[in-house]
C-alpha cells in the first residue's frame, strides 16, 4: 500500500477515535450546567445527585479525549512534515489561542468541578461547571477554525516556493472568520450537544426500562429530551447553512455529496442511492430538482457538477462521500422524528409507559456519534485532492522520509492501544452506569422515613 494512503488511514483512524470523546464532553458539559443550575435554584437534592453522577462520566470522557488528542499533534510532524511547514503559522496561532482561551479556562475550573463537591458553596461549584463547559466550547472553536481554514483559506499570503512554501497570516480575524468557520462551528457544537444529550437519554431510558431510579430518571430524561429536541431541529438550520456555504466555496465537494456530474444543469436531491462513477450515474430514490430548489429556491436552476472541474481536481471517492453525507442526513432526520415523537408523548403524559420507545432510546446513543463521524468523513474526503483547498495537494503534503512499513507498524500499535483504551472506557462507563446516581437502598429508606414522619405528626 502506498505511503500516502497509509498515512491518511492512520490519521483518519486516530482522529475518528479521538472524536468520540470531545463531543460527549461538550454535550455533557451543557447537561451538567442545567442540572446544577436547577439544584442551586431549587435545592432539590435529586438534581444534585444527577450533577454528581454525570460529572463522573464527564471526567471519564474528558480524560480519554485529552490523551487521544495529543497523538495527532505528533503525527503532523512524523507523517505530514510538508503540510506542517505549510500551515504551521496558521495552526500555531489557532492552537496558541486554544491554549490561552480554552485550556487555561478548563484547567482553572476542572479541579473544583471534580473535587469541589461539599468543599465550596453550591454557586461557586456552578461557576466552575460553567467555566469548564465554556472551556470545552472554546476548544472546539479553535480546532474548527484551523480545519475550516484548510477548507476555505483566508487572511494569508504565501511565502517561499516549492517545498519551502508556507502560509503566513496577514489578518488574524480574517483567518478566524474564514468563509466556512462560523457555519461549521455551529454545526459541530449542535452535534456535540446531541451526542451528550442522547447519552443521558440512553442511560436513563435504560433505568426506566429496568425499573431502577425511576423518579430521578424521569427528571433527567425530560431535561435531556428538551435539549435533544431543540438542537436536533437546530441542525436543520445549521446543516442548510453549511450546504449553502459548500455550494459557494467548494462546489466540487457538494457535487460529490449529491452525485451531481453535469457541469451546469438542474440537480436532483437523492434520498438514498448508489453512485457509479464510471458511468456518471446515480441509482436511487430522488426528488427531481430538489437540490436546485434548496440552493436557489428554483427547481430548474443550474448547479455546478463534477464535470465542470478537471479530473485531477475532483474528489476521487465520489460514492463514499455520497453515502457518508446521506447517512448523516438520514440520522439527523431520524433524531428529529424520535425527539418530536417523545416530546409529544411527554406532553400527553404517556411517554414513560411506552417501553418500546424507551428501548429505542437506549440504543439511540450511537446515532449522534455515527452522524458526527460520517459528517467529518464527508467533509474531509470531499476536500480531496487538496489538503489545503486549491493551495496544497494531499499527495505533496506527507513526509518523504517516513516509509510505508514504519507507518503500518505504528498503525498496528495505535490500533492495539486504542482498543485497550476503548475497552477500559466501556468497562468504566458500564461500571458507573450500573452503580447509578446513588445507592438503591436510599430509595427504599425514603418511603420509610416518610411513613415515620406521618406517624409522628399524626397524618395519614
Amino acid at each position: 500500500m502506498e505511503t500516502e494512503i497509509l498515512a491518511r488511514i492512520q490519521f483518519a483512524f486516530t482522529v475518528a477515535f479521538h472524536y468520540i470523546y470531545p463531543p460527549l464532553s461538550i454535550g455533557l458539559g451543557l447537561i451538567l450546567v442545567i442540572f446544577e443550575s436547577i439544584y442551586v435554584r431549587t435545592k432539590n437534592e435529586e438534581y444534585h445527585k444527577l450533577a454528581k453522577f454525570w460529572t463522573k462520566i464527564f471526567a471519564l470522557t474528558f480524560g480519554i479525549g485529552v490523551v487521544t488528542g495529543i497523538v495527532m499533534e505528533f503525527e503532523f510532524g512524523t507523517n505530514w512534515a510538508v503540510y506542517s511547514r505549510y500551515v504551521g503559522d496558521v495552526f500555531g496561532s489557532a492552537l496558541a489561542a486554544e491554549g490561552i482561551f480554552a485550556f487555561a479556562l478548563e484547567s482553572g475550573f476542572l479541579g473544583i468541578l471534580l473535587f469541589g463537591w461539599n468543599r465550596v458553596k453550591p454557586w461557586v461549584h456552578l461557576v466552575s461547571t460553567i467555566g469548564v463547559f465554556f472551556g470545552s466550547m472554546f476548544s472546539a472553536i479553535w480546532i474548527v477554525v484551523a480545519n475550516s481554514w484548510q477548507q476555505t483559506p483566508a487572511g494569508y499570503h504565501i511565502v517561499g516556493e516549492g517545498l519551502n512554501a508556507r502560509a503566513e497570516i496577514t489578518d488574524f480575524w480574517a483567518m478566524v472568520f474564514n468563509p466556512s468557520s462560523v457555519d461549521r462551528l455551529t454545526h459541530v457544537w449542535l452535534g456535540a450537544f446531541l451526542a451528550g444529550s442522547f447519552l443521558v437519554l440512553s442511560v436513563h431510558a435504560y433505568y426506566l426500562v429496568k425499573g431502577r431510579y425511576v423518579e430521578i430518571s424521569k427528571k433527567a430524561f425530560r431535561i435531556a429530551l428538551i435539549v435533544a429536541t431543540v438542537f436536533s431541529l437546530g441542525q436543520l438550520f445549521t446543516g442548510h447553512r453549511s450546504a449553502d456555504g459548500v455550494a459557494k466555496n467548494q462546489p466540487a465537494k457538494l457535487a460529490a455529496m449529491e452525485g451531481h456530474f453535469d457541469a451546469k444543469a438542474p440537480a436532483d436531491m437523492y434520498l438514498f442511492g448508489w453512485v457509479n462513477k464510471e458511468k456518471q450515474q446515480v441509482t436511487g430514490v430522488k426528488i427531481p430538482g430538489g437540490l436546485s430548489f434548496l440552493l436557489h429556491y428554483d427547481p430548474k436552476a443550474p448547479v455546478v457538477g463534477l464535470n465542470a472541474f478537471p479530473e485531477d481536481e475532483r474528489p476521487p471517492q465520489v460514492n463514499a462521500i455520497f453515502q457518508f453525507y446521506h447517512l448523516m442526513v438520514a440520522i439527523g432526520m431520524t433524531l428529529i422524528g424520535l425527539t418530536l415523537l417523545a416530546s409529544f408523548l411527554l406532553w400527553r403524559k404517556k411517554l414513560f409507559q411506552q417501553k418500546w420507545l424507551l428501548r429505542i432510546f437506549v440504543l439511540s446513543v450511537f446515532l449522534p456519534q455515527i452522524a458526527n463521524q460520517v459528517g467529518w468523513f464527508a467533509a474531509e474526503m470531499g476536500r480531496q485532492p487538496w489538503v489545503v483547498y486549491k493551495l496544497l495537494r494531499t499527495s505533496d503534503a506527507f513526509s518523504q522520509a517516513v516509509t510505508d512499513n514504519q507507518i503500518l507498524f505504528s498503525l498496528i500499535l495505535f490500533f492495539v492501544v486504542y482498543a485497550l483504551l476503548f475497552s477500559l472506557f466501556i468497562y468504566m462507563l458500564n461500571k458507573k452506569i450500573k452503580h447509578g446516581p446513588y445507592n438503591e437502598d436510599e430509595t427504599e429508606l425514603r418511603p420509610k422515613t416518610e411513613e415515620i414522619t406521618q406517624i409522628i405528626t399524626g397524618k395519614n
